[in-house]
């Protein structure tokens, strides 16, 4: 198929791996953006293009310009409102994205640091770097076992999910919120569906991976917090804007709450910004889903669903934009800054 290749702001060497990139060039016939005029280029290349693969915008008039259109690829992995959708399904066009690349890693990284709340191994290792370590029961003071905790996870898309699978070996007693998905289905998933007080207030330990969608900008606020019992953890593992992040600091500063987060309002964090000083709260430099070969995986996931495309089947392995539901998704674009 003939690609439009436009991958910022991913590299395309950072999501082709080179076995990848030899298929891409076997299999299609790729068309680049030249980093001049990028108004022009779409306009010359759109009309023969069956596949877009990037995130700049498309009206229903740049999609009417592409009669061969079939197929565009969010390989930012996030469904932006840049796109119209409507004109996408009225044509059968596949909007597509490969978000779950990214769920297995974040997991890993929120078990980590969940662990790390619960034990205070950040905290430890801070004092013992500075003389003041505690030995033995003296050093443990909140310390807590994850094992069989009741816990809750909010959101259950690939991020939950895979995060419930990271989760299995401690045996937890798992609460799910998610608005989107019926509980017999999370019932079916071997965890109990549950209202988000409900949720916040069974868990000793509540991760956070909701997207961000109309319906929810800042439901983490001062009242939702205040549901979670004392001293229990909260992970923030998916996007910033679902919580208010004022009230996560002031939780995590009066010691109710610890907090670990690996997302900000704004990024990168400024040096002098507040947030950085707040005792109780674990930090992570939106890094939880940066590895090598989670975006390597963009590359090999999308070479499979344009196979699968190409025969007239539908993708399998990417992420599929809904009718029902894209449009009410607010994902911030990312940047490399």
């Amino acid at each position: 198929m003939r690609i439009l290749l436009d991958p910022e702001p991913r590299l395309e060497g950072e999501i082709f791996s080179p076995a990848a990139a030899a298929r891409l060039a076997a299999e299609h016939s790729v068309v680049r953006f030249d980093g001049g005029d990028r108004a022009a280029f779409y306009a010359r290349e759109l009309p023969g293009a069956e596949v877009v693969m990037g995130q700049q915008p498309l009206t229903a008039q740049a999609i009417a310009h592409a009669p061969r259109l079939r197929c565009i690829v969010n390989v930012e992995t996030n469904f932006l409102p840049n796109i119209d959708y409507d004109a996408c399904f009225a044509r059968g066009i596949h909007v597509i994205a490969p978000s779950g690349v990214f769920a297995q890693p974040v997991a890993e990284l929120g078990l980590g640091m969940a662990l790390s709340l619960a034990r205070d191994i950040h905290g430890a290792h801070a004092d013992f770097v500075a003389g003041r370590e505690r030995w033995g029961l003296d050093g443990t003071g909140r310390a807590e076992l994850l094992g069989g905790a009741p816990m809750a996870i909010i959101g259950y898309g690939d991020l939950g999910r895979a995060l419930h699978r990271v989760l299995a070996g401690l045996r937890p007693q798992l609460f799910v919120h998610d608005p989107w998905l019926p509980p017999e289905f999370l019932r079916r998933q071997g965890v109990e569906p549950a209202g988000l007080v409900e949720a916040l207030g069974r868990a000793r330990v509540v991760f956070v991976t909701a997207s961000v969608t109309t319906d929810n900008p800042g439901f983490l606020n001062d009242a939702a917090l205040h549901a979670m019992q004392d001293g229990a953890m909260l992970l923030l593992l998916s996007r910033a804007a679902v919580a208010d992040f004022s009230a996560l600091a002031a939780h995590a500063r009066s010691g109710r709450l610890r907090i670990a987060t690996d997302v900000f309002p704004e990024e990168p964090v400024a040096p002098d910004d507040p947030i950085r000083a707040v005792p109780g709260m674990l930090f992570s430099a939106h890094r939880a889903g940066a590895l090598a070969g989670a975006l390597t995986t963009i590359g090999d996931w999308v070479l499979e669903d344009l196979a699968l495309i190409a025969r007239d089947l539908p993708p399998v392995m990417c992420r599929r934009a809904e009718r029902e539901t894209v449009t009410r998704l607010r994902s911030k674009p990312i940047s490399r800054s």
